[in-house]
């Protein structure tokens, strides 16, 4: 049976320790060391397979860096399981320590595609891991501010899920989308205004509507894409006559948290 490569369980292992030190300070109930620790798990064998599939045996400079921040997001994924877990009804979520942990995760976004850039180890392996963190922060930080917020604000992390699902229906809908510096612009907004939601620092109905505004930001986003991809849905990349390959899916998607440049 193979080994997990030694990245990845290492980072399973800090993840446990992260755990750790939010029971020790803030407080974890089961709940969130159950939702932390399958997170970890998960974490541990998505990238291990990642790994495995690109021929590599270890992570380069930048995505380790990208391995802290997923590490930060499981730690706020395990406070935000925690807080919405029935037997916390009466304990207040942390909302200090969330908004550290995911102010810290926000920013090292900027770093991990700099150190990428800087030592030249960018990779497919590293931007989709880079995606797919940014973008499951977005979902979790949606769910910790649905109690306050509503149940809309669900649709911020939904959006791009929705969007892959029906890439599995709608095979016009994976085709590679032009580079857009308005799409990286959008994905990061989502970020920073459920921070600032998630910290309640606005007054009255505020967080609802800079929150209203992301996803009328995102909605017009993924409405261009869309209809970009619709109005090219018959194009053919493979003239006729010729042998035709598999064309894998794109990399980049839709409003995704943006990808290393």
């Amino acid at each position: 049976m193979p080994t997990v490569r030694k990245d990845p369980a290492i980072g399973l292992i800090v993840q446990i320790v992260l755990l750790a030190g939010l029971a020790a300070t803030v407080g974890l109930g089961p709940a969130g060391w159950l939702v932390g620790t399958a997170y970890g798990a998960t974490l541990c064998l998505i990238l291990d397979r990642g790994l495995r599939r690109s021929g590599s045996y270890a992570l380069g400079p930048a995505d380790r860096v990208t391995l802290a921040r997923a590490l930060l997001v499981g730690a706020v994924t395990a406070l935000t399981g925690d807080a919405l877990a029935p037997a916390a009804v009466d304990r207040a979520a942390p909302v200090g320590m969330l908004v550290a942990l995911t102010a810290v995760a926000l920013a090292l976004d900027a770093v991990d595609g700099y150190v990428a850039r800087r030592t030249g180890t960018a990779s497919a392996l590293g931007a989709r891991f880079d995606m797919e963190v940014d973008a499951f922060l977005i979902l979790v930080l949606g769910a910790a501010v649905a109690p306050a917020v509503g149940a809309w604000v669900l649709a911020l992390g939904a959006m791009r899920y929705a969007f892959v699902a029906a890439g599995w229906v709608l095979p016009w809908l994976r085709r590679p989308l032009p580079p857009r510096y308005w799409r990286k612009v959008v994905a990061a907004a989502q970020g920073v205004l459920l921070l600032v939601a998630a910290a309640g620092v606005l007054p009255g109905p505020g967080d609802a509507l800079v929150l209203a505004v992301a996803l009328a930001l995102l909605v017009e986003s993924f409405g261009r894409d869309v209809g970009w991809l619709w109005r090219r849905r018959s194009d053919r990349t493979v003239p006729p006559g010729a042998p035709r390959r598999r064309i894998r899916p794109a990399a980049v998607r839709p409003d995704l948290v943006a990808a290393r440049d």
